[in-house]
C-alpha cells in the first residue's frame, strides 16, 4: 500500500517555505498530493487556476508530488483520495494552536487520517504568502522567498506602488 500524504493551503502564492515542506514530505512519503483550496472565504491575489499552475511548475521536478484542487472539507477530499496523513507547515508557536485544534478536529471528524506537523527551515520561519505579497505589491525583490515562476506570476500581477 503507498503511504500518500496529502498537504493542503490556499497557496496565494506558493513560497519556498511551502516548497521545503513539499520535498521533505516527499522524502517520507510515497506519494504527495499538493491540494490547493478554493476557500471563498480568502480574497486570493491568484485564482485557483492560476494557483494549481503555479503549484504545479514548482514540484515539476519531484515526480512523487502532484499537484489538485478542493472545494470540500478537509477529510473527505483526504479519503476520496485514500490518503493516511495531512502534512502541515507549522513556522512558530503561534501557527500552533490554530493548526492543533484543526487536526483535533480532523481527527474527530475522521480518526483514521493522521496529521503531521512539520516545520520549514529556520530561513524561512518568518515567510508567509501575506508578507511576500505585500513586499510584492510594493516593489521589493521577492526573489528569495518564492520559486522562480512565482515571482515572475507575481510581477505581472502586480503593479509596484510609487
Amino acid at each position: 500500500m503507498k503511504r500518500t500524504a496529502i498537504y493542503p493551503g490556499s497557496f496565494d502564492p506558493l513560497t519556498n517555505g511551502h516548497l521545503d515542506v513539499i520535498q521533505r514530505a516527499a522524502k517520507l512519503f510515497d506519494r504527495v498530493i499538493v491540494a490547493v483550496a478554493e476557500n471563498e472565504g480568502k480574497q486570493p491575489l491568484f485564482t485557483l487556476t492560476e494557483r494549481v499552475a503555479l503549484v504545479k511548475q514548482a514540484v515539476t521536478k519531484l515526480p512523487n508530488v502532484e499537484t489538485d484542487s478542493f472545494d470540500c472539507l478537509l477529510v473527505e477530499y483526504v479519503a476520496a483520495r485514500k490518503a493516511q496523513a495531512i502534512v502541515r507547515g507549522l513556522r512558530a508557536v503561534s501557527d500552533f494552536e490554530f493548526e492543533f485544534q484543526l487536526a483535533l478536529m480532523n481527527r474527530k471528524l475522521d480518526e483514521s487520517i493522521e496529521t503531521i506537523f512539520m516545520m520549514p527551515k529556520d530561513t524561512y520561519t518568518f515567510l508567509s504568502s501575506r508578507i511576500v505579497k505585500e513586499i510584492a505589491r510594493l516593489g521589493g525583490d521577492v526573489r528569495t522567498f518564492v520559486p522562480p515562476n512565482v515571482q515572475s506570476a507575481l510581477k505581472k500581477k502586480l503593479k509596484p506602488v510609487k
